[in-house]
């Protein structure tokens, strides 16, 4: 190993290790930045222009871009010709490149201007790591800082290994095909493109997926903020696969409401939805809709949790307690609990598209954030303000539910949640039966027949929110009327499967 090519954009580590090679004897050619900080620190260098004989051009857009450089890189060592074509033009073997890369994922989140992101595209970083990694026979290549270590024990052993510069192969194209879908993502903004690219970077290992012998790891957004993202664990076990799951669920639905809101939720499904003047009243209204599947659950605020409420959260088991914030009196009962995972929430959430894996391929949609307190009234009794105040309730607590799905409200609390099943019906007996009583009923999509009316009228409920479409829509009308039972068309469906 001759020589070594440095350019990296996170100098972390850089000066140790490039002081590492310069005692095995390796040449070390930098460019710009690194060039200099490498020299500061006193690293005999030589400047990549001083190899290629052509001052870096366009304020540093071209700088390794030559023939010299990718020669010294791409060329086969035991292809006789390639070694001939090097030795007729003077090119040096470039046997280590170590380069990282412009901040792209970083600043594409930050309120800068369009064109300052577009000057955070690394052309030239990429180009070399790619040229290294299809050579890795031949070269090692290093884009990560985690690897100088790993490199430096095996050259200290005696060699790199196959298998490790195979691996550092593998690391950079995994690299640059993220780097490259977040640069697409930014530019197609809104599309749904002909190659679906994603750019996701590991934020943990996770103990196991949804079950114990499934192996599972966490991956955010290299370039979009997102509450699963931005937050901080204040207290309890590592999360799992679940629990992250989870707690995304809860979290959306506490935030489809202003004032202050709770939602309780086991196994992706809301088990309890309460909105109230206080976290505490909004608590209790999600805990009384069903105390028994709310235990070992996820419990989500949109507001700050106080230290009334925290002493009834205390008073059962539970896996999370997400809040945008939790006042010191809160946290100190919380944290009695110590395996009670306690998360503080930055950010509402914000994802625009959703993505669904099935065997060989991917669904893409956008969120469902619709909706539109607009509500269409087709029956003789109109709703009272109460009640409307009730339907708008239900139908934002129904579109996270799990289709076929009903909820029963009354006073601002989901009294029965039917979920999951079949048919509608089912559903509706489900939500009916454990609501006990309640004053209105929401579905998430349209009745195809009557019977839910006339569900509803033994029951005692008052009003229907549903979003109309069906082709029987009149006969479930003219049911309503017959029971005296308000009814409003909402427009828009929310299937959630």
């Amino acid at each position: 190993m001759k020589r070594a090519l440095i350019s990296v954009f996170d100098k972390t580590g850089i000066v140790e290790f490039a002081s590492f090679l310069i005692s095995q004897g390796i040449e070390i050619i930098s460019t710009g930045g690194t060039y200099r900080h490498l020299k500061e620190n006193n690293i005999a260098v030589l400047d990549v222009a001083e190899v290629t004989q052509a001052e870096e051009m366009l304020n540093g857009r071209v700088k390794t871009l030559h023939p010299i450089i990718h020669g010294g890189i791409l060329a086969v060592r035991d292809n006789e010709e390639h070694m001939k074509t090097l030795k007729e033009r003077n090119i040096t073997t470039i046997d280590m490149v170590i380069v990282n890369l412009y901040p792209f994922f970083k600043e594409v989140q930050n309120d800068i201007s369009f064109e300052a992101k577009v000057e955070f595209i690394d052309i030239g970083g990429p180009t070399m790591l790619r040229s290294a990694a299809k050579s890795f026979k031949d070269v090692v290549v290093i884009s990560n800082t985690s690897d100088y270590n790993v490199v430096k024990k095996e050259m200290e052993a005696g060699k790199v290994t196959f298998e490790t510069k195979k691996r550092l192969a593998g690391k950079v194209f995994n690299l640059t095909s993220a780097y490259d879908a977040a640069i697409s993502n930014f530019l197609l903004e809104g599309e749904m493109p002909e190659y679906l690219s994603t750019s996701y970077v590991k934020k943990m290992d996770l103990r196991y997926g949804e079950n114990p012998h499934q192996k599972s790891a966490y991956y955010v957004s290299t370039t979009e903020n997102g509450a699963m993202k931005d937050f901080d664990q204040l207290n309890g076990k590592e999360l799992s696969f679940n629990n992250i799951r989870d707690m995304d669920v809860a979290w959306k639905v506490a935030n489809e409401f202003e004032i202050p809101a709770c939602c309780g939720l086991k196994h992706s499904t809301p088990c309890g939805v309460g909105i109230a003047e206080n976290t505490y009243d909004a608590y209790m209204k999600a805990y009384n809709c069903d105390p028994i599947s709310i235990f070992g659950g996820i419990v989500a605020f949109n507001k700050k949790v106080d230290g009334k409420t925290a002493e009834e959260l205390k008073k059962i088991f539970l896996e999370i307690v997400i809040a945008p914030d939790f006042t010191e009196e809160a946290l100190t009962i919380l944290k009695t609990k110590k395996n009670l995972r306690i998360i503080k929430a930055y950010q509402k959430p914000c994802d625009k598209v959703e993505y669904v894996k099935v065997d060989g391929g991917i669904l893409v949609q956008d969120r469902d954030t619709a909706f539109s307190n607009d509500f269409k009234v087709v029956t003789e009794k109109s709703p009272t303000e109460s009640e409307m105040t009730d339907l708008v309730f239900g139908m934002k607590v129904v579109k996270h539910v799990k289709s076929n799905a009903i909820v029963v409200v009354k006073d601002g609390m989901a009294k029965g949640i039917g979920t999951g099943e079949t048919n509608r019906i089912w559903a509706t007996k489900q939500a009916i039966e454990r609501a006990g009583d309640g004053a209105i009923l929401a579905s998430d999509a349209f009745f195809p027949f009557r019977d839910v009316v006339d569900a509803c009228a033994a029951a005692k409920i008052g009003g229907i929110a549903q979003p109309g479409g069906s082709m029987r829509d009149q006969e479930s009308i003219d049911a309503c009327n017959e029971h005296g039972i308000s009814m409003v068309l909402t427009g828009i469906r929310h299937f959630k499967h």
